[in-house]
């Protein structure tokens, strides 16, 4: 099953409702994504990431994972 872009902001939004959330990719596979919010303020980058990628509720896992690759950038504005 493909995932889009649109797909991966709406599963981070629902963890970051006011975040600022920029994802980009159209291969299916392969995205970046920026989320910058405050609850990121006083985390260090591997604590952001992982608050993130716990949002994407398992997309990432192993290689039945529909979410192949994500660069990841998250700071507090």
């Amino acid at each position: 099953m493909a995932i889009d872009a649109q797909d991966i902001e709406n599963l981070i939004r629902e963890a970051f409702p006011e975040a600022k959330i920029t994802v980009q990719g159209d291969d299916g596979q392969h995205f970046a994504a920026e989320v910058v919010d405050e609850s990121f303020r006083g985390q260090n980058r591997v604590q952001q990431q992982r608050a993130v990628y716990a949002a994407l509720k398992g997309k990432m896992d192993g290689p039945a994972g529909e979410l192949h690759a994500l660069a990841l950038t998250t700071r507090a504005p």
